[in-house]
């Protein structure tokens, strides 16, 4: 990847995550800890590989991006705002009354939003039905879904695993945000799916891992997983949970917490002082 593009990818990145912890400030609640982990991710979808179009969102032809860790919408609105799917002035109206950016996507009120998620483990289904969809109507569409670590605890993930490897689902690609924090702690000390490799792998699907956030591996992961056929695709991004705000890194307790007056104020200075050192 050219570094003016690695840049410029790397800027847009720290705009959603400013637009993150202004959502969130904003709402005194939602999830700012595995939102901030996705931020890199969602920025390589939206901006590079994905085919999209803010203008017609419902384009019969575009590809598809299913949030299956519905509760990381913070990241998804900012996202979706700075792609010019609607104002970013609208995040200061995260999760407030008849606001239409709600706690968890609505595919009904929110434009760019393709599926209603939240409850964990039902994402990566709709995406797998999304994905056969694709296959039964002859369009040559993608479907993405990202999933979180935690998430994978839920059996129904392994049921559409198994699903999605026995129709062939060559068009789906899974992400799954390995940050190794989940709400009640560590990964490894309440339920730990891992190895998240040899399990997939064992289900049928082609692995691919990575570094959550380096634009480099997000280019090569994802067209190698577009050469695969015949079988679904995984990338499962190694991530730092709470990436770029310093108190927010690695942290549980920022899993699902907003920050105050105080702390929003750090967060902010530290994403700005970031972005200039970009710009400069």
């Amino acid at each position: 990847m050219q570094e003016t593009q690695k840049k410029q990818l790397q800027k847009t990145a720290c705009e959603i995550r400013l637009g993150i912890i202004e959502a969130v400030h904003s709402a005194k609640s939602g999830h700012p800890g595995g939102s901030l982990s996705i931020a890199d991710l969602l920025t390589y979808l939206y901006f590079v590989e994905m085919k999209i179009d803010p203008k017609n969102p419902k384009d019969a032809n575009r590809d598809r991006l299913v949030l299956s860790k519905g509760h990381c919408s913070p990241g998804l609105y900012s996202a979706l705002a700075n792609r010019g799917y609607f104002p970013a002035e609208e995040l200061t109206s995260f999760r407030h009354i008849g606001s239409r950016l709600q706690g968890h996507p609505d595919m009904k009120g929110t434009p760019g939003v393709d599926m209603s998620s939240g409850s964990l483990g039902q994402g990566i289904s709709a995406a797998c039905g999304m994905a056969l969809g694709a296959k039964v109507n002859g369009a040559d569409y993608r479907v993405y879904t990202i999933l979180g670590d935690g998430e994978c605890e839920e059996g129904q993930v392994w049921e559409a695993a198994m699903f999605a490897a026995s129709k062939k689902l060559d068009n789906l690609c899974a992400i799954v945000d390995y940050n190794g924090l989940q709400i009640d702690g560590a990964l490894s000390e309440v339920c730990s799916p891992e190895p998240f490799d040899k399990k997939f792998e064992a289900f049928g699907w082609n692995v691919i891992v990575i570094d959550a956030h380096d634009f480099d591996q997000y280019e090569a992961a994802f067209e190698a997983a577009k050469k695969v056929k015949n079988k679904p695709s995984v990338i499962i991004q190694k991530s730092v949970k709470g990436k770029g705000v310093s108190y927010m890194e690695n942290a549980v307790s920022w899993h699902g917490a907003a920050p105050n007056d105080e702390q929003y104020e750090i967060a902010m200075s530290e994403l700005k002082a970031a972005l200039k050192e970009l710009e400069a």
